[in-house]
């Protein structure tokens, strides 16, 4: 029997080549990988691995339908940091909102395709009534909407909800720990208090595999228009930067700074990222709306890496 085609948006990034690694092996999918350069070096390594590697632009239906075009799988991530680097966050919620919305009607096109899955972040607007909107949230926000619009697309989909990345403290200067001159002590700065509670998702390049492969392999569970939740750990901040020091074995202290200090800091990030936490503080447990969504202990995912093996763990 002939192996079923996934198609992996952005399988060069951190999702999709975690989406990659996981189904490599896989006894029912054969991998193909959409990215706008197939002649990128990270695209070059895909290919030596026996991955199909094709071209397409998230501006362009056509292009994206061709791409997709025989899958029965396919998982979609859109991005937020490019067009917010580029322009701020209303030019990047539309730019997002555009190429992901562009992602589902070329998806729905595919006569073939039996599995949407679709990487999105918590409703902040729908669930603190508008008092709190996160732009890298609203945008894919608007392309939930746009799926729930879409009967046939709708049957066909899973939203999967991604918790913080622990590598976030490697590769986000925001999170990142400041050594404190002459010693061997850390800071980290954040606008929010210490206790803000989150949800982590651990080692995203390890998990957002492992929970895409749980949720191809029960669509009697994650179909039709199923959420889940994609975390390991409901965590404060302080607690995550601790786990962080523990593992490099050196003392981090959390430091609250005024909001003003922290946009001067880190222009437009620091503000983005401050309304996020916002949202994290004011929403207690209450980090979706609606019922029914899945979690890890659901679907049984397993071999999932958590913020405390994280800061160990090589890929770090």
């Amino acid at each position: 029997m002939s192996k079923k085609i996934i198609s992996i948006v952005g399988a060069t990034g951190t999702q999709g080549g975690s989406v990659v690694d996981a189904l490599l092996n896989s006894d029912t999918y054969t991998i193909r990988a959409v990215t706008r350069n197939p002649a990128s070096e990270a695209a070059q390594r895909l290919a030596a691995k026996g991955v199909e590697v094709v071209q397409a632009d998230a501006d362009n239906i056509s292009s994206l339908a061709t791409a997709f075009t025989g899958s029965h799988a396919i998982y979609a991530v859109s991005d937020f940091v490019e067009p917010f680097a580029k322009g701020g966050p209303e030019h990047a919620m539309e730019v997002e909102s555009r190429r992901g919305i562009n992602l589902a009607k070329a998806a729905s096109a595919i006569s073939t395709l039996e599995h949407y899955i679709w990487s999105t972040l918590p409703n902040s607007k729908k669930i603190s009534g508008g008092r709190i909107v996160v732009p890298h949230f609203e945008s894919k926000n608007q392309v939930d909407e746009f799926i729930q619009s879409e009967a046939k697309l709708l049957a066909k989909t899973t939203f999967v909800v991604l918790g913080l990345y622990a590598e976030n403290f490697v590769f986000f200067p925001l999170f990142s720990p400041i050594r404190v001159p002459g010693t061997d002590q850390y800071i980290q700065l954040h606008s929010t208090a210490s206790n803000t509670s989150l949800l982590a998702l651990g080692a995203a390049r390890t998990n957002v595999g492992l929970f895409v492969s749980a949720i191809l392999a029960q669509p009697e569970k994650t179909l039709p228009g199923q959420w889940v939740y994609a975390y390991t750990d409901k965590i404060t901040l302080d607690e995550m930067l601790q786990a962080w020091s523990v593992a490099q074995g050196n003392t981090a202290h959390y430091v609250q700074v005024e909001k003003e200090l922290y946009y001067a800091l880190w222009p437009s990030w620091g503000e983005e990222n401050s309304i996020m936490m916002d949202f994290f503080a004011w929403a207690g447990d209450k980090y979706w709306s609606g019922e029914g969504i899945l979690t890890k202990d659901d679907l049984d995912v397993k071999g999932l890496v958590d913020v405390k093996k994280a800061y160990v763990y090589p890929s770090l």
